[in-house]
């Protein structure tokens, strides 16, 4: 019997989370284009997002969050904690909604 190899993972550069730190620092991008930017899920970018968040808002840095706004009446979500884009507007029920930009200010 060959005795198994060690699990060596992929060598990475950089932490994924270093990489949406530094593209969001200098402009403002949606869980999607930072999804795409990073090659991960939406869902795992606002989950990196809630930490960056986090760890951000004991040092001098802020993660800018431009809210959503429903495209069918200009309702602004100004008030949502969650960084997830809204699935319907609370005033004309719509759906057609912008996502939220996330951004990272010093």
């Amino acid at each position: 019997m060959e005795p198994t190899k060690p699990f060596i993972p992929i060598e990475r550069e950089d932490t994924i989370r270093h990489k949406i730190i530094s593209i969001i620092s200098g402009q403002p991008l949606s869980a999607k284009e930072i999804s795409a930017d990073v090659r991960i899920s939406e869902k795992e970018v606002s989950g990196h997002l809630e930490h960056i968040k986090k760890t951000f808002s004991k040092s001098g840095h802020n993660l800018v969050i431009a809210p959503s706004e429903c495209n069918k009446c200009g309702f602004v979500f100004k008030k949502r904690d969650r960084l997830k884009k809204p699935g319907k507007c609370p005033v004309c029920s719509g759906e057609s909604i912008s996502a939220p930009l996330f951004s990272i200010m010093t």
